[in-house]
């Protein structure tokens, strides 16, 4: 029994070629969905297309894009159209995050208007851009659809050195909340999607945390093992499989009354 209904029905995710976007696109393609990887690194994303298509038997098409250039989003999505005659999920996964200080007397990871434009290009303007073309797509097809925002459980505290990350993860939160209210008449739902600490990825590297250690004043070891420390109720790190496995729902028709909220998957940690 096809239970969450998904096969042939045509998802792109952004990002989808690493981390979470590409466990994703894995959880999407098990069910038998036509995939759209939009990613702007193309030997990844197809590498990453044909492994799925080897693995589930799908059929799945990269598509070359920066999420913050307005001309390569409508082109993927006008990709994804022409490919498979609709497109019926946007998962809205790309972003980024630079760990800085507001002021830093040191001088080394202080936070400039160029690492403030590129997060908050790239995790709201390009959300902004995909959700528009996305939903100009669904709405012209006039069967509805189905946009999901990634937006951040964690980010949205304000954790130290990252302030510029958590205000366009809340503006992400307040984006699925002004779109849902929009679209909702036109049958096109808009849900959002909010993991806590999760398992490692590549995503994660060497840069990422030196940055991150530095803003918080600990050293990368003290880092590494405070992501053990965190107080989760389920006393573990979330997998990136159990995220694949709520947008999959979320996606598909047996989600059909979730709207214009973020769901948060963080094993029970509060923002408290």
């Amino acid at each position: 029994m096809d239970w969450v209904g998904l096969k042939e029905k045509t998802v792109m995710v952004t990002g989808g070629a690493l981390g979470i976007g590409r466990a994703i696109i894995d959880g999407l393609a098990e069910v038998g969905a036509n995939i759209v990887v939009a990613d702007f690194n193309e030997e990844v994303g197809n590498k990453a297309v044909a492994e799925i298509k080897e693995q589930y038997g799908v059929n799945a098409l990269f598509a070359p894009c920066n999420v913050a250039d307005k001309a390569m989003v409508d082109a993927a999505v006008d990709a994804a159209v022409s490919e498979f005659g609709r497109l019926d999920v946007l998962v809205n996964n790309a972003g980024i995050n630079i760990p800085r200080l507001l002021v830093d007397p040191d001088g080394k990871e202080e936070l400039s208007e160029d690492v403030w434009d590129k997060v908050v290009t790239i995790n709201m303007k390009g959300q902004f851009l995909c959700a528009q073309a996305a939903a100009r797509a669904m709405l012209k097809d006039g069967k509805g659809g189905v946009i999901i925002m990634t937006n951040s459980e964690s980010g949205m505290e304000g954790s130290e050195g990252q302030s510029v990350y958590a205000a366009t993860k809340a503006a992400g939160y307040n984006m699925t909340r002004s779109w849902a209210k929009e679209l909702g008449k036109h049958g096109v739902r808009v849900v959002g999607v909010a993991p806590g600490i999760m398992e490692a990825t590549a995503l994660r590297n060497d840069e990422y945390e030196r940055a991150l250690a530095y803003t918080r004043g600990i050293t990368v070891d003290q880092l590494r093992a405070s992501y053990e420390k965190v107080s989760i109720p389920l006393a573990r790190a979330g997998k990136l499989k159990e995220v694949a496995d709520l947008v999959v729902f979320l996606a598909s028709d047996r989600g059909a009354y979730i709207h214009g909220t973020t769901v948060n998957i963080s094993g029970g940690k509060s923002r408290a």
